[in-house]
């Protein structure tokens, strides 16, 4: 039963927009034990900064989720952003400090590092490539810097979007050598496809898979189907790969820990869910 003590995470979109975090999130408040629920809430863009300041003017709000097309402005209403937040330029967690400032942080890539390192991929170093530069592409991008790695190659077949992101990495993460405008994967440790290609039968690969080592680890973004034809060219090559649908299921216990709630692995996720 929902009353006014429940803790309330709301996920706020378009009212259009299919919310499939409840689906996960509440089965494992129910098998948890923990008083806690996550509520769809759709909102009009123009609607969207004054809403958000409203929701967390309720008692039993925990935190916020956000999802397009409102992670970009969140950005600007919010007291205080991470690193994270600002490289990627959007922001899709935000809560409530005890003095009541709102404060906010990007897990979207923090989904797709967990996973890699999870199976055992070390980043402290690493040499990486991400193709695509779009949200998800910076949020990646964003969180690969935070966990220590040492060079990152950037693509996009929008140049200026893929230098802006360069930028702001090397404004945020100076230490990082960042490179711009190839997709060729030779010579790194870590490949990620952040693109669309793959969501439709016979989309073009995003790079040369024949320039893929077998030490390469591969990652992919697209959820439509778990194997990819970029990610079974992968492994025809020898590469240990990532599915797209791991980075959604792996950024959840990142959520539970920002926003004080026990956390859990991404297979009991998985075992809980009701997709």
């Amino acid at each position: 039963m929902i009353t006014g003590n429940t803790d309330i995470i709301a996920h706020i979109g378009y009212p259009t927009h299919s919310f499939k975090s409840p689906m996960i999130y509440n089965p494992y408040f129910e098998q948890a034990g923990i008083h806690a629920v996550v509520v769809p809430m759709g909102c009009q863009a123009p609607d969207y900064p004054a809403f958000l300041k409203a929701v967390f003017t309720l008692t039993n709000i925990r935190g916020a989720l956000i999802t397009m097309p409102h992670k970009v402005t969140t950005v600007g209403l919010l007291d205080e952003v991470t690193a994270t937040v600002k490289v990627a330029g959007a922001c899709n967690a935000v809560k409530r400090t005890e003095d009541g400032r709102l404060v906010g942080d990007m897990f979207d890539g923090a989904g797709f590092v967990r996973g890699v390192q999870r199976k055992g991929l070390n980043l402290q170093g690493a040499r990486v490539l991400v193709v695509g530069s779009g949200g998800v592409g910076c949020a990646i991008a964003a969180s690969l810097a935070g966990a220590g790695i040492a060079a990152i190659s950037l693509f996009d077949v929008n140049t200026a979007s893929a230098e802006g992101l360069g930028r702001r990495l090397k404004q945020h993460h100076p230490h990082i050598d960042v490179t711009t405008g190839s997709n060729d994967p030779a010579g790194f440790d870590l490949v990620v496809n952040a693109t669309p290609m793959g969501m439709n039968e016979g989309d073009p690969l995003p790079m040369d898979v024949s320039r893929l080592s077998p030490d390469t680890f591969v990652g992919e973004v697209v959820m439509r189907s778990d194997i990819t034809a970029f990610l079974a060219a992968a492994q025809a090559r020898g590469c240990r790969v990532q599915v797209g649908s791991d980075m959604l299921f792996e950024q959840i216990p990142a959520y539970l820990e920002y926003f004080g709630f026990p956390t859990t692995t991404a297979d009991n996720l998985r075992a809980v869910a009701q997709l």
